[in-house]
């Protein structure tokens, strides 16, 4: 599954759009449970938000239950992200997603596009506590090999995506759209920590 992702560069063009942080930081390894950034279309504009990775709905009492993965194959069905799915819509930016594979002793892959910046589909909810109110999204996966993978989106996916009048039929076909050829580098073991959060997760094996 997709259980990590990096945000460490972005273009200009990017950090200009409305709620970009001032006080962004660079992030080669985000996990579920951390502040992330995500895209969404507010009244007609493009707005960035720090949002929670772990979808917590209003209705939510275990928040020890906070998926922060979607399977796009139940995307419309499920009761955690039915309404999000149709009503809550947004992308998590990245550049670039960590894969483990093997048995015994996984080896991490880094995982890229063509791009500098993909964009993740996701879903998302709001939470109100004490007078404010937290965003919190899961990211929407596709099976791949025995893997899952975040479902990227190109320009015009990523449009019909985050258009709050999207047709059901549109989004439908989103979720099973050809996905773009990645990039695949393995990488030495440093990642495998949880804690690091540097350029060093992106080492390459020896």
């Amino acid at each position: 599954m997709c259980g990590r992702y990096a945000l460490f560069r972005w273009s200009p063009a990017f950090a200009a759009l409305p709620g970009f942080p001032p006080d962004q930081q660079p992030h080669w390894s985000l996990a579920p449970g951390a502040s992330v950034l995500l895209l969404r279309q507010v009244e007609d504009q493009l707005q960035l938000s720090s949002v929670r990775w772990g979808l917590t709905p209003a209705w939510l009492s275990d928040f020890t239950r906070t998926p922060a993965q979607a399977r796009a194959e139940t995307l419309a069905e499920q009761p955690m992200f039915r309404d999000a799915f149709r009503l809550r819509r947004g992308v998590l930016p990245a550049n670039g997603f960590y894969e483990w594979r093997g048995t015994a002793r996984k080896r991490p892959y880094w995982m890229t596009a063509e791009d500098s910046l993909m964009y993740f589909a996701a879903v998302w909810e709001a939470y109100p506590v004490e007078g404010h109110t937290y965003l919190s999204a899961a990211v929407v996966t596709r099976p791949a090999a025995n893997q899952r993978r975040p479902l990227v989106l190109d320009q015009a996916g990523m449009t019909a995506w985050l258009d709050p009048h999207a047709p059901m039929e549109t989004l439908q076909q989103l979720l099973t759209a050809p996905q773009p050829a990645l990039r695949e580098r393995p990488l030495a073991t440093f990642v495998n920590d949880p804690k690091l959060d540097a350029p060093e997760c992106l080492t390459p094996v020896n």
